[in-house]
């Protein structure tokens, strides 16, 4: 039996398969940071296509902290939308999910919000003050708040690819002296755990949160460090880490297939949490054998997934495993390499 078309169930919510559609950017909201027509098909189709969890893209918690084109959830009224949008994707079998974040210093135009003020690419950051960090781990509450409303299944924390959590995570970025919020692991962690104790005050769903397991840099965050920050995660009740890596700083590593699935797997048996795995991993015979060498729960399949919505039936094929069909489909499918009439 298949491993990645089995059930997974985390704290209560159920998913049909352990196939997680990535959360990736697609930048296409309106001026208002509510979801576009097009975005509707975008993820439409991949329920259609059969993943079981769905990941919406980053969504920013402040109006500050979101680029053109980004969605927000700083507001009532960009709740309504992604409401429509999670009862249509839940009507097609897939659970849903919502990625919560600030840009931060990596905002792309204006001044950007930063742990410390460091630059980044040449452009001025502002330091958060202690004030100004609690303005931002209550619009986190608040914006969980409204993915609840709206029927989220799942929310995501994103702490990854050196937007402003991450920012505060590591010490490249975060240089402030003298401050609860900087130092040691543990202060460094302290905006994170507020704002995981913010969103948790009003979500008793899954807490998933994305992490760069490594930020490729001697100075910064290695998988030793977010093995630490992972424990603490898990005292606060964080249900699953999903283990990116790098974006702190313009390096970037030697990418080949599934090469990240070892943080997932780390992090896994280190601190026994549940991991999604992610980076590169095209092939449903590639995503079983992660899960059956137990490096993760959980497979977030992207650039995969763009290029084919249908990126579970494919996979499927390759392991032989048998899905269901959207029922308007069946009957139509063809086999591979012949066509209609063929």
């Amino acid at each position: 039996m298949s491993i990645l078309f089995s059930p997974f169930t985390i704290r209560g919510v159920k998913l049909k398969n352990r196939i997680m559609m990535s959360p990736m950017g697609t930048v296409a909201a309106d001026e208002r940071g509510r979801l576009s027509e097009w975005q509707f098909i975008h993820y439409g189709s991949r329920a259609l296509g059969q993943a079981g969890l769905i990941m919406i893209e980053v969504t920013a918690v402040e109006e500050r902290g979101a680029d053109p084109g980004s969605l927000g959830l700083w507001d009532d009224s960009q709740m309504h939308k992604l409401g429509e949008l999670i009862r249509l994707l839940k009507r097609y079998g897939a659970k849903v999910g919502v990625q919560l974040g600030h840009v931060g210093r990596k905002k792309e135009s204006g001044i950007g919000l930063s742990s410390s003020g460091l630059p980044f690419r040449g452009k001025s950051t502002e330091a958060l003050s202690q004030e100004g960090i609690v303005e931002v781990v209550r619009a986190f509450g608040h914006a969980a708040s409204r993915a609840r409303q709206a029927g989220a299944d799942v929310i995501e924390l994103h702490a990854a690819h050196g937007y402003l959590i991450n920012d505060f995570l590591s010490p490249i970025t975060n240089v402030r002296n003298n401050d609860p919020y900087g130092g040691e692991r543990i202060q460094r962690y302290r905006f994170l755990r507020e704002i995981i104790d913010s969103v948790r005050a009003v979500w008793e769903g899954p807490l998933f949160v994305r992490v760069s397991a490594h930020e490729y840099d001697e100075a910064g965050n290695g998988i030793d460090d977010h093995l630490v920050f992972a424990s603490f995660m898990k005292e606060q009740g964080v249900d699953l880490i999903d283990a990116s890596s790098g974006g702190v700083t313009d390096r970037k590593p030697d990418v080949f297939p599934g090469y990240q699935v070892q943080y997932a797997d780390v992090i896994r048996r280190r601190c026994g949490l549940p991991t999604a795995a992610v980076g590169l991993i095209g092939t449903g015979n590639q995503a079983e054998d992660i899960l059956r060498e137990g490096s993760a729960d959980l497979i977030a399949v992207g650039r995969a997934m763009l290029r084919d919505p249908f990126w579970p039936r494919t996979a499927a094929e390759q392991l032989g495993v048998t899905i269901p069909e959207p029922k308007p489909y069946e009957g139509l499918w063809f086999p591979r390499g012949l066509t209609e009439g063929g």
